[in-house]
């Protein structure tokens, strides 16, 4: 699994960061912020999945 953020399309409504915070931050804007690239162990794919599909705006990415 790979995640990516698409910065210019985040909205900072933070739901990845809370989702998956061993995956996703905030950067001072707000904006989203990638910690982790390839998500590890059953509990962190799992999060980052859901962080992908509660995005309001679209901008987290999974590729399987």
């Amino acid at each position: 699994m790979r995640v990516t953020a698409d910065r210019e399309v985040c909205v900072g409504a933070g739901l990845c960061a809370m989702t998956a915070p061993t995956v996703f931050d905030q950067d001072d804007d707000g904006l989203v912020a990638v910690l982790k690239k390839e998500p590890e162990g059953a509990a962190e794919l799992s999060a980052a999945r859901q962080a992908g599909n509660i995005c309001p705006s679209g901008a987290v990415k999974i590729s399987e």
